[in-house]
């Protein structure tokens, strides 16, 4: 099987990493603040440059200081990333002193072994540029001056990298539509423990410490055979609880994430039990139209009363999504997680389910005179023809005349359609259009 090169951008924090990278991909991927130490998972990106493909891989900011876990973790996977390149871009302050973390980074690529180019970032013009003689001392030679955020220097950059690249012999293979997984829920409840243990390594930062994710993660992960596109989203706040600008944009790409999903994983706090905010994500995740899975996490850990208490919430909280299934599973240990690859599954058949139009008219009509909908100023609508027009989720369109339908009768409607049919894990979408007698002008 061939592949893409890995190419892994590394450096001290608040050097310009996720800038360059922003650069190189030339969209806003990856978060970007003066406030140190904003990334901290590793990222992948598909890139290209110049008809060449290769993925791209953002660090968190590597530090010397052994005596913060958050930051040992951070910079465990700088250096997993780094052993797994194929080449490795160092980004240094141009405009700084080098500091420890700096020469920390150099010994770490001389160890390595690994190919690598070494950029000097924020050099913005000639003068900065003529002033690198300090950079010489990390023993990798001479630095290539760029400018990140200006794009100063990086189009020579890019020509060096594409140059820098192994040549594999085959042509990637065709990419297949992976449905896409979103873990999704408030900080701190066990989110980023679950993509780790279904991809099996610490491939993602754990920390008591709400907030550590920032980014979305995106990575392959196999569920019973079968890969899946899986995303770990930053903790989603609400907005009169977000404190700056680092987490207003890691909760605005949470629910772009959240957009682009197949099936939304919601993760609940056994221990705390559903919340107004898990309300407020499961009404994100039905407007979205995105299938969903309910886990309540911690379930090796709570007793029978907090138990009770936890279903109940959801049972009040998530009552509008009753459809959704509900798993009891602990992301730390991997109990109960064997259930989750077939509801996954189910959630993704029903969201293709399509009801032949006969079919589904003689049932609207059946429901429409067993119930019919309640008079509205003076008129009884009425529902000529119902129509599936789409799937992934299911949606259906009914013609009415003679007045509006409300919001009730389509619940009715939805709720006797999910009777007849396996629609557990995904919205229904019903909307209605008039139509207008033929008297009418």
């Amino acid at each position: 099987m061939s592949r893409l090169p890995v190419v892994t951008v590394v450096g001290r924090p608040n050097v310009g990493k996720s800038t360059l990278v922003n650069r190189i991909l030339q969209r806003k991927a990856a978060v970007v603040d003066e406030q140190p130490g904003v990334t901290r998972d590793r990222r992948e990106f598909t890139a290209e440059w110049q008809g060449s493909r290769f993925l791209l891989i953002d660090t968190g900011g590597w530090e010397v200081r052994p005596d913060e876990e958050l930051t040992m973790n951070i910079r465990e996977q700088a250096e997993i990333a780094v052993g797994g390149a194929d080449l490795v871009i160092f980004v240094a302050d141009a405009t700084s002193a080098v500091v420890d973390d700096d020469q920390g980074v150099a010994r770490l690529l001389l160890r390595s072994e690994v190919p690598y180019i070494f950029v000097a970032n924020k050099v913005d013009g000639p003068r900065q540029e003529e002033d690198l003689e300090h950079l010489w001392t990390l023993g990798l030679g001479g630095p290539m001056p760029i400018s990140a955020q200006h794009g100063r220097g990086t189009g020579d950059f890019l020509d060096a990298l594409v140059d820098a690249l192994p040549v594999f012999e085959d042509e990637e293979p065709a990419a297949t539509d992976l449905a896409r997984l979103a873990i999704i829920g408030r900080p701190n409840v066990g989110k980023s423990t679950l993509l780790n243990q279904l991809a099996g390594s610490q491939r993602v930062l754990v920390s008591d410490e709400p907030g550590t994710t920032r980014d979305p993660i995106n990575l392959i992960v196999e569920l019973d055979g079968e890969p899946f596109e899986v995303v770990d989203t930053a903790g989603i706040k609400r907005r009169t609880k977000i404190k700056d600008d680092v987490e207003f944009y890691a909760v605005l790409r949470a629910r772009e994430t959240l957009q682009g999903a197949d099936v939304a994983l919601l993760i609940v706090d056994g221990t705390r039990g559903a919340t107004h905010q898990e309300q407020r994500l499961a009404e994100e995740i039905q407007k979205a139209g995105v299938g969903l899975v309910v886990l309540l996490n911690k379930w090796d850990i709570v007793d029978d009363e907090e138990r009770f208490a936890t279903e109940d919430s959801v049972a009040d909280r998530l009552g509008f999504v009753a459809w959704a299934p509900v798993l009891r599973m602990a992301a730390k240990t991997g109990s109960r997680l064997h259930r989750l690859p077939a509801a996954i599954r189910a959630v993704l058949e029903n969201r293709r389910r399509r009801i032949p139009t006969a079919e589904l008219n003689r049932l609207i009509r059946a429901w429409h005179q067993a119930h019919p909908p309640p008079v509205k100023k003076g008129k009884r609508p009425r529902i000529i023809y119902a129509a599936q027009t789409g799937t992934e989720p299911p949606r259906i369109v009914l013609f009415v005349r003679g007045g509006d339908i409300g919001d009730d009768y389509l619940r009715y409607l939805e709720n006797r359609l999910r009777e007849e049919y396996d629609f557990m894990g995904t919205p229904v979408l019903l909307s209605t259009r008039r139509r207008h007698s033929r008297r009418q002008p």
